[in-house]
């Protein structure tokens, strides 16, 4: 019988508070030309984003015709996930056994096929969509990077709304100053590679559904050589599976994706297995998480052209956040 191996990254923290709000350095607009291709049957809407006590965003989705039910966005998730009430509630059928890959570790899971699953006016089904407990959720369900592929994801957090249109599509013209940032894909995963915490090479993560971001024990041990390591607070990690994984928050003074830095960011530093899934255990690394996206304005990404968009905050916040001369990286 064949099993299939799937990763899910979402997360939620307890204890001391981890996700103190970074700051933030526009450098310069980049301006970009894209096809004109346009796909009108999975463009969608805005529709509205919410949060949830994790800090996390959660969207509205019908299942069936049935609904709206609350989401989780998670770009590090491989799939789309739903709850085990919610699955039973709509009789959805079985599907194959999987193995699911958490942040903290490896289980056997149950799926069931949802054949139609509707964010706004884009419609997909789901073939074997992991069921887990309502309860280590956080939601009903979460949106994995399989209903994500080939769509550009525009998150506006001044507006709290959430926009998927085809990455053919021509791009949107963000309001504010805008910088662009290269990735690379990894098991459908963006990854930044040129990035630096506090002049240490790291390589960096986006995850939507991540309440903190965390660092694994490479980066902890080499800005602890450069003796860049703050006193420590204690959390408890906890993953959609329920598992839980003790971390030590701390706070790296810049961190740089590119031209884009984010300044006073909290990091939970822990041993957590998605490094190790992601062959990235043996050298510096960054899941980033919600307590940094939050820190603009909007933030578009681009599954197919593997790019990310920061929208700076505007003038009205400018006089709370340290910004860096244009160049002055």
């Amino acid at each position: 019988m064949m099993i299939a191996h799937w990763f899910a990254a979402a997360l939620i923290v307890g204890g001391t508070a981890a996700a103190a709000e970074p700051t933030r350095t526009p450098t310069r607009m980049d301006t970009e030309i894209v096809p004109n291709q346009v796909d009108n049957i999975t463009t969608t809407d805005e529709v509205a984003i919410g949060r949830d006590i994790g800090d996390r965003m959660t969207v509205d989705v019908s299942v069936g015709g049935r609904g709206p039910y609350q989401f989780l966005v998670d770009t590090g998730a491989e799939r789309t996930i739903i709850s085990t009430e919610l699955a039973h509630r709509l009789r959805l059928e079985d599907g194959k056994d999987a193995v699911l890959h958490s942040v903290i570790g490896v289980n056997d899971v149950n799926t069931v096929f949802i054949p139609h699953l509707q964010v706004s006016n884009n419609v997909i089904s789901v073939i074997d969509a992991p069921a887990l407990a309502a309860s280590n959720i956080g939601a009903d369900g979460m949106l994995g990077i399989d209903s994500l592929r080939s769509q550009r994801v525009l998150f506006d957090f001044k507006a709290n709304t959430m926009s998927i249109t085809p990455s053919a599509r021509r791009v949107e013209r963000l309001d504010g100053e805008t910088i662009v940032v290269r990735a690379r894909a990894r098991q459908g995963r963006l990854i930044f590679t040129e990035a630096q915490v506090d002049g240490q090479s790291v390589t960096v993560i986006v995850d939507t559904g991540s309440q903190v971001t965390i660092g694994n024990i490479a980066l902890q041990r080499a800005l602890m050589k450069k003796r860049l390591w703050t006193a420590p607070n204690m959390v408890e990690i906890e993953s959609v599976t329920g598992e839980k994984l003790s971390a030590k928050v701390s706070e790296l003074q810049k961190l740089e994706l590119g031209e884009v830095r984010i300044e006073n960011l909290a990091v939970a530093f822990a041993d957590a297995h998605i490094f190790k899934q992601l062959k990235l255990q043996g050298q510096p690394a960054l899941l980033l998480g919600m307590n940094a996206m939050r820190a603009f304005d909007r933030i578009s990404i681009d599954f197919q052209s593997k790019k990310v968009r920061f929208v700076l905050p505007g003038t009205s916040m400018r006089n709370t956040v340290r910004l860096a001369q244009a160049g002055g990286i």
